[in-house]
């Protein structure tokens, strides 16, 4: 696991991202109440920032994941992604989840959101036990 692993794991838990929100689009549009245009589609789609930040971002979680599974001695599949998974699910969807409450946001938002969270993590620690 090294440098170009995290690289792959970044871009991996961004596609998956992509596909991810490009099936929940709907239900994520309502529950997050993203500006629309005039065809209905989020005003901001156009802009590039947020895929640089969504991708940057995914390739410094592989990082970290990385950095933790070193330390941890993982260095097998199996418990990459169960590792993973654990990190999705008890670490980062809590957060979301303490944000979203407190900001009011729609529960349906935390669940889709969280499960990005969950899946994207679990991908990122597959990738970067195979590479």
């Amino acid at each position: 696991m090294g440098f170009l692993s995290v690289i792959v794991a970044g871009i991996a838990g961004f596609i998956f991202g992509a596909l991810w929100y490009t099936a929940l689009s709907k239900p994520w549009i309502v529950a997050s109440g993203v500006a629309l245009d005039d065809s209905g589609k989020p005003a901001n789609r156009s802009n590039p920032v947020p895929y640089i930040i969504s991708l940057v971002g995914a390739i410094v979680v592989a990082g970290m994941m990385r950095h933790v599974f070193v330390l941890s001695n993982i260095d097998a599949v199996g418990s990459g992604i169960v590792a993973g998974f654990g990190i999705g699910l008890f670490l980062i969807c809590p957060w979301i989840a303490t944000f979203y409450a407190f900001g009011g946001r729609p529960f349906r938002l935390t669940l889709i959101d969280g499960g990005y969270a969950t899946g994207g993590c679990t991908i990122i620690a597959a990738v970067l036990m195979l590479v």
